[in-house]
């Protein structure tokens, strides 16, 4: 196919520093009406009946986390946190694949986008997405933040992702674990994609790559929504997938600075982004109105969403899989911040899915638990997020978001403690999982009530009520809230069978206890002092 237009101007650095040589067709920065002649006259991708962008990502539809490496090299070896998370591949391996990789999209039509992460101009990363379908690259115009013609023609790649989704690695042969990898060389700053069509990866690969650079400039890297209010308070949300970042910072009455991927510098927050990456399953206009309306623009891209004979998505239908997303420019959403940036957080909100049933709603966090709670990550993994997670399930996740953090998650505590006390930070945790018992017993936290909790908890409203201290976790629970039923603040109380409550707090208790023990060693005595009461 041959196309007749005007495209955007390109870097002059060319496809050659990422070892593409004698390239078939390239099309470089095409605009998002372009990408999407492109996509749906390559096969990739059908329209939706508002003609919202549908596309199919096949056998992975979340991250394949046991398919990710980092190369081990003398640049990073001594900064990475190795271990189940950070895999480590020799170089080795690493260039015999970006040489195939190479080779393998020079014979194909490839897409080109060059964009920055990260709306501060001082900490910002130059980024070069190529691959093989037009899908990664309207994602990617989507998800990052988009430069105008001048700066695309100065552009130089900071750091540069080789997306090739159907071609599969041997494992014999390229030493990998199977035909699909996600492989990131810090020293030759190129993350290789193979055999996953899933765009996460890209999203996720360029996160991981901000997490390792920004902490060792003395700005903390952050997996959390944001949010500020008209008079400048900002607010950030902490936790993993399905936990309620984008749904809880996406507040009408609220300037939306960003939904996941945050750094917090001395000039404040600011969005690594120009786009949002929701969630779909069971959305619904009624319960989250501003991102519902944008699954029905032209631009948005509906991930692994079930379409009816009319094409109509349907939300409620997780056959294909529970981790249903959409991603949208964040300007689609009206309050969004025109800059990405916000002033110093005036309140942090650590969010969990408890499948226990035994965190309270909203709980205010001393300093020492703030930090106990920050390096734990506790939460449940959500049905769909992961292959092979089809029920939630407790898990400890450091800093609420491991799978991206590729330094020790003290690291990036530390820091967090720093700016804490620097600028006044309050600290809550907010339990968005079940009340009145486990998973397949209690209910799922009303949406309604986490609201008004959190809003009640950032208006400074919960600085003037009386507080119950719960005596396993140590938690500070308010006895009431204006607007939400006081039978809900304490878990025990939501609980027919008492006994059992106890019983499984003090089992959660031990849980902690237990994770915790592989950072006690480097722990102060405030954090420590802060771990949750187990009786023998």
């Amino acid at each position: 196919m041959d196309y007749d237009y005007h495209q955007r101007p390109k870097s002059s650095v060319g496809l050659d520093v990422a070892g593409i040589k004698n390239h078939n067709q390239t099309y470089w920065n095409l605009t998002p009406p372009q990408l999407y002649e492109h996509a749906i006259m390559n096969g990739e991708a059908v329209l939706t009946d508002k003609m919202a962008f549908r596309i199919l990502t096949g056998k992975y539809t979340g991250r394949s986390p046991l398919d990710k490496f980092t190369v081990d090299e003398e640049t990073s070896r001594d900064d990475i946190d190795w271990g189940e998370v950070n895999q480590p591949i020799s170089e080795e391996v690493f260039d015999r694949l970006h040489k195939k990789v190479a080779d393998y999209l020079a014979d194909k039509t490839i897409y080109v986008k060059d964009l920055y992460a990260g709306a501060d101009q001082d900490y910002r990363l130059n980024v070069r997405i190529i691959s093989e379908v037009a899908y990664h690259a309207l994602f990617s115009d989507n998800m990052f933040i988009v430069p105008d013609d001048d700066e695309l023609s100065h552009h130089v790649p900071g750091f540069t992702v080789l997306a090739a989704p159907h071609f599969r690695a041997d494992p014999e042969v390229d030493g990998t674990r199977s035909g699909t990898f996600i492989l990131c060389n810090f020293k030759k700053k190129m993350i290789l994609i193979g055999g996953s069509l899933y765009s996460g990866e890209v999203k996720k690969g360029i996160f991981s790559v901000m997490n390792y650079l920004l902490p060792k400039q003395g700005v903390m890297a952050m997996h959390c929504s944001a949010n500020s209010d008209h008079e400048g308070n900002a607010a950030v949300f902490f936790g993993l997938s399905g936990t309620g970042k984008t749904t809880l910072s996406a507040d009408s009455e609220k300037i939306l600075i960003g939904d996941d991927e945050h750094g917090w510098s001395d000039n404040g927050i600011f969005n690594f982004e120009g786009g949002c990456y929701a969630k779909t399953i069971h959305l619904s206009e009624e319960e989250e109105p501003e991102i519902y309306a944008t699954t029905q623009m032209p631009g948005t891209i509906l991930e692994n969403v079930v379409l009816d004979e009319h094409r109509r998505p349907d939300f409620n239908d997780g056959s294909l899989t529970q981790n249903t997303r959409c991603s949208y420019p964040i300007h689609y959403i009206p309050n969004a911040s025109k800059t990405g940036h916000g002033g110093h957080p005036k309140n942090i909100i650590f969010l969990t899915a408890d499948a226990f049933g035994i965190l309270p709603p909203i709980a205010r966090l001393t300093p020492g638990q703030a930090m106990y709670h920050f390096i734990s990550g506790y939460t449940a993994k959500v049905a769909g997020t992961e292959r092979g997670v089809t029920d939630p399930e407790a898990t400890f996740s450091a800093c609420f978001g491991s799978p991206f953090m590729p330094l020790h998650p003290t690291v990036y505590a530390t820091l967090l403690a720093e700016k804490i006390r620097k600028h006044g930070s309050s600290v809550w945790l907010v339990n968005t999982g079940w009340t009145g018992g486990p998973y397949g017993v209690g209910s799922r936290m009303s949406l309604k009530y986490t609201r008004r909790l959190l809003d009640e908890a950032i208006s400074g409203n919960l600085d003037q009520v009386e507080y119950e201290n719960d005596p396993v976790f140590g938690l500070s629970i308010p006895k009431e809230v204006n607007g939400v039923p006081s039978a809900i603040l304490i878990p025990r109380n939501t609980w027919e069978d008492k006994h059992a409550y106890d019983k499984k707090a003090n089992q959660l208790a031990s849980m902690f206890v237990e994770n915790f023990k592989q950072f006690e060693e480097k722990a102060s005595r405030e954090i420590l002092d802060a771990a949750p009461y187990v009786s023998e």
